[in-house]
């Protein structure tokens, strides 16, 4: 019971309501009417949620149930036990979502609907054995699998039978099989249709639809499911991408059909969105509302949508005729996209919370590029960057690492070319300040993967690398509000390699000549920042590498003397045990009460970057550090979700009806005993020692090379350069690099 407390908190702290509360219009703006849904009804989609919030809980559970139930129509995908007992488990067996194993070893095997099942099957056994015996646990690997084993399999009679049973959603599954095995289902199904009050009543079985269609309660809807395209529909043996093609015949017995959702959006072999179909507009032509399934916030579906749920769910509702509703295994991502997104729903103005996009929007772009910076500013970024990197002929250009290897296909031009550099980092690499820039430009800058997972693939190594200059024209032309230009490796590139990074970035400021653009200057290094006290018209921001648990007041007040902003990373300001949010750390307050202003790095789409209270959905780690942390700016591989974050009437806090924050250490406290981890040492302080650096030393004019002509050809390794690799034979670790790019290729 404290558990579930715990967890309805959650629930009203952090998913909106079904109806948004828009800001007050200017008095003198014109009144907008709302816009009319294009579903059949006319009305918004509904939230259907299979087994409750199943994407965070085991399905069916009290937990997935009171999680959701505010906000959605529980799904209920029906198995049946030997003497007619009714369960709520997706899929034609128990293993995935059970501990059936643990209860019987013995496996057997089922012909259903064509296909041999092997596994375990609800009818072999009696209610009270599923009851007494069975829990369940959860059916994706990359969900928590702390909640495993706490609960038994849901029992319908149990739920519907309760003083408050939830909105409901009756799917049948397997008619034919249970028909096989002796379970009268048509029966079953109609005692519960005329005992408790049930929303909708769907099955993939025409025949079996048919059966009941006049033993329903009036107020209860039936809906035929269609599953993939290919599998035959029972009673017609027919396969269901010609069944659905005679929505009079589905008419005839059903008032909606339910369908996978690539039926309306297909998703073609090279995994991006095709063109969509005319499924829901011909359904809705015909009388026939339009429900889309198989929706997740922690499945990849279309590289189209760049890892964003709510993206996909807004291709449903906004593009074309919108679908009636929704099946999810995360109903607030659903219910939010329909809210707080759907129809373009933007503040008049939006917050005092910036947007800075990580190298341009590198997660659809190869970062640092042309086309990166163009869709940044597209997006609503309001301030893009350029880490300024150093080539060996004196010229200033955008990367993120001055080791070029991994993020252009330098490994495969310049191999012959990899040092190690122990001042810059342990490893070897292509550093830029051996290469000339007309040997750069021979380079194709590439997409980085975020771990396991490939971001538009087909962009991998669209555009092109820019200079400083051609970056401070794009801003200018694009009229970005800001601009934020970041200094790496002065002290080594001055006294090693002749190079002047900070006159490099000093020059091309004053040059470009930025009179309304917010112009941010960035750098690790104290004496750097030093070097722009003098121009009040720069903001300059301390780059902090160190995870650090607080900031004493005496470090922050010399963090002052160098700049006015500090950049951060993000494991600073929320701690994270075990994929949970552990606690909320000091770090931001008591910058901030240094009249320091912050930004957090780096935020990303990728489920696999969020931990289990963020819901896998993006926009929830957003409002956490913008309405918890209360940051002042957010550093994103993805400007495009948080810009609409924060441009959406849900981001502010002071509605009615806001997409309110996860509470650090909140769900953590939810776990049984045996999960809960032992007690964290806090992260340590941030000394005065690591953000204070000596002078920068004098350019060393004698090492740096001569500029080369812009027709100049690419050159061998330079007679004046540092050592290179001997040319007798590649290094280890490069060969290994090489293969490894060869291979993801």
């Amino acid at each position: 019971m404290l558990r579930s407390l715990f967890l309805i908190s959650l629930l009203v702290h952090a998913i909106v309501a079904q109806k948004p509360v828009l800001p007050k219009p200017e008095p003198a703006a014109p009144q907008v009417p709302a816009k009319k849904w294009s579903t059949l009804s006319g009305n918004e989609p509904i939230v259907i949620a299979r087994g409750g919030y199943s994407g965070l809980f085991p399905e069916g559970t009290p937990d997935a149930i009171s999680l959701s139930r505010d906000i959605s129509i529980l799904l209920c995908n029906l198995q049946l036990s030997k003497d007619g007992g009714a369960f709520c488990i997706t899929g034609s067996t128990l293993d995935n979502s059970t501990t059936i194993e643990f209860f019987d070893h013995k496996q057997s095997t089922y012909n259903i609907d064509g296909k041999d099942v092997k596994g375990h099957f609800s009818v072999d056994y009696t209610t009270d054995q599923i009851a007494m015996n069975i829990s369940v646990i959860q059916a994706i690997f990359s969900r928590p699998s702390a909640y495993d084993g706490l609960d038994p399999v849901l029992n319908l009679d149990a739920l519907l039978g309760g003083k408050n049973p939830p909105r409901f959603w009756l799917n049948v599954q397997n008619v034919a099989f249970y028909k096989e095995k002796g379970v009268k289902v048509e029966d079953i199904v109609s005692e519960l249709l005329k005992v408790y009050q049930i929303d909708f009543v769907s099955s993939s079985d025409m025949g079996f639809l048919k059966s009941i269609s006049g033993k329903s309660n009036k107020a209860t809807k039936v809906i035929f499911q269609l599953l993939n395209a290919k599998d035959v529909e029972p009673s017609t043996k027919k396969p269901y991408e010609s069944v659905v093609k005679d929505f009079a015949i589905i008419k005839s017995f059903a008032s909606g059909i339910m369908v996978p959702k690539d039926y309306i959006w297909p998703i073609k072999a090279d995994k991006y969105l095709g063109l969509p179909t005319t499924l829901v507009s011909d359904a809705h032509k015909s009388g026939l509302e339009v429900y889309a399934s198989g929706f997740a916030n922690d499945f990849f579906a279309s590289y189209s949508y760049n890892y964003d749920p709510t993206a996909e769910y807004l291709q449903f509702f906004d593009k074309g005729d919108s679908v009636d509703g929704v099946v999810t295994d995360f109903p607030s991502t659903a219910s939010n996209a329909i809210v707080c997104f759907a129809h373009n729903n933007t503040l008049p103005r939006k917050g005092p919370t910036l947007v800075i996009s990580n190298n341009g929007a590198s997660g659809i772009y190869p970062g640092s590029s042309d086309l990166a910076y163009k869709q940044a500013i597209d997006d609503g970024a309001d301030i893009i960057d350029c880490s300024v990197q150093m080539t060996r002929d004196g010229i200033a250009f955008c990367s993120n690492s001055t080791d070029i290897g991994l993020e252009t296909n330098a490994m495969t031009k310049f191999i012959s070319r990899s040092s190690k550099v122990p001042e810059i980092q342990p490893s070897s690499g292509i550093f830029s300040f051996d290469l000339s820039w007309s040997e750069i430009q021979t380079l194709k800058p590439q997409i980085v993967k975020n771990g396991d997972f490939p971001r538009n693939p087909a962009n991998k190594t669209s555009g092109k690398l820019v200079t400083l200059q051609e970056f401070l024209e794009i801003a200018k032309t694009k009229a970005v509000p800001g601009l934020l230009v970041n200094i790496q490796n002065a002290a080594y590139l001055a006294s090693k390699k002749g190079l002047d990074i900070v006159n490099a970035v000093s020059s091309a400021l004053k040059n470009a000549t930025f009179d309304k653009q917010q112009v941010l200057v960035q750098s690790d290094d104290s004496s750097v920042l030093s070097k722009f006290k003098d121009n009040p018209s720069y903001k300059r921001v301390m780059f902090l590498n160190e995870r650090m648990g607080n900031v004493p007041r005496k470090t922050a007040e010399e963090i002052k003397k160098y700049a006015e902003a500090v950049n951060i990373p993000k494991s600073s300001v929320i701690e994270v045990y075990s994929s949970f949010l552990y606690r909320l750390t000091n770090v931001v307050k008591e910058l901030k009460e240094a009249n320091l202003t912050v930004f957090v790095r780096n935020l990303k789409n990728e489920y696999t970057s969020l931990a289990f209270d963020y819901w896998s959905d993006p926009n929830i780690e957003i409002a956490t550090y913008i309405q918890t942390a209360k940051v002042d700016g957010i550093v994103t591989d993805f400007p495009a979700t948080s810009s609409r974050f924060i441009r959406s009437p849900c981001s502010d806090i002071n509605n009615k009806l806001a997409i309110l924050p996860a509470r650090p250490g909140e769900l953590m406290k939810t776990l049984p005993p045996q999960e809960q981890p032992p007690t964290q040492a806090p992260l340590p302080p941030l000394e005065v020692a690591k953000v204070v650096d000596p002078p920068l030393p004098p350019v060393n004019d004698g090492s740096k090379s001569e500029p080369e002509s812009a027709d100049a050809k690419p050159a061998p390794s330079p007679s004046g350069a540092r050592p290179m690799i001997a040319n007798s034979g590649l290094s280890v670790v490069a060969i290994v690099v090489l293969a490894m790019l060869l291979h993801s290729n």
